[in-house]
């Protein structure tokens, strides 16, 4: 199957008020597992790529072409995504290299700042069919970049939306990135709020700290977009220490990778069913 557009999966999921799961590639075989979990799950998914990991390995081209071969392999619908970009030339580029959408990260810029960026952003987007998404109250955690107590207001996210014209908007409603228990409370009244002052799919980012519950209430509250990292990145890391504990001989590092990348691909599956079993409304 041809690659998708995330601008149809994230309308899709929207028009229906079902969540939608949003992976991080942090390598080739993560890529792998989540294109073969959305077909082992028979739904859509989004496969991301940070700023972070496109430092990992070098430079954009490598893992980008990587990603988007594997997509466009798949016979699940996938799209591909750049996420959390503070460098708005990295997002113009995985723009022209055809990405289906890129967040451009302009939270730590005042709001003026942060509108005129992304503007220029969105325009080059909207040239190319690509959709942009954006984050207005910064997310906690990010190795202290960003303040936990911080929240979106509705007022400013509608007026946001309005002067940008982002396809998304990536919402500070309590979550924390990079999170390894999932214990984190979620404001659903606030994202109900949000949910009806702005058009747009809201994105909950941190998503690794949120127990399935608190996602599907929040899913009902009015978040399409669900990101996802770490969690699975606790699962490859601690499939392969289980290998080499049972195999301290073992020295084909495929014969471990192999086994993280299993317990991904069967974690994200479960993870898109939840997402999708629950729409707005529903109890």
């Amino acid at each position: 199957m041809t690659l998708t557009s995330t601008r149809t999966l994230l309308d899709e999921a929207h028009s229906a008020g079902r969540g939608i799961g949003a992976f991080n590639v942090v390598h080739l075989e993560t890529a792998e597992a989540l294109a073969g979990a959305a077909e082992d799950a028979g739904l859509p998914v989004i496969l991301q790529l940070s700023e972070n990991c496109v430092r990992y390995h070098g430079g954009f081209e490598p893992i980008a072409l990587a990603t988007l071969a594997i997509a466009e392999a798949s016979t699940a619908r996938v799209a591909v995504h750049l996420d959390h970009a503070e460098d708005p030339e990295l997002a113009l580029r995985a723009i022209d290299r055809g990405f289906g959408s890129v967040m451009y990260d302009g939270a730590k810029l005042d709001f003026a700042e942060n509108v005129a960026v992304t503007r220029r952003v969105v325009e080059r987007a909207d040239a190319a069919g690509a959709l942009v998404e954006a984050e207005l109250g910064e997310i906690g955690g990010k190795d202290g970049a960003h303040a936990p107590g911080v929240r979106t207001h509705p007022d400013e996210a509608a007026r946001f939306v309005a002067e940008t014209g982002v396809g998304a908007l990536a919402v500070a409603v309590g979550s924390s990135h990079a999170m390894t228990e999932r214990v984190a409370a979620i404001d659903l009244a606030l994202v109900a709020r949000l949910a009806d002052a702005v058009p747009v799919p809201l994105v909950l980012h941190g998503s690794s700290g949120v127990s399935d519950d608190m996602i599907q209430r929040g899913i009902r509250a009015g978040l399409t977009k669900i990101n996802v990292s770490t969690h699975l990145n606790s699962g490859f890391t601690g499939a392969i220490r289980a290998y080499l504990n049972r195999n301290p001989a073992t020295v084909d590092s495929r014969t471990y990778i192999s086994a993280g990348r299993e317990v991904v691909r069967e974690e994200a599956a479960r993870l898109l069913a939840v997402f999708a079993s629950i729409t707005r409304g529903t109890r």
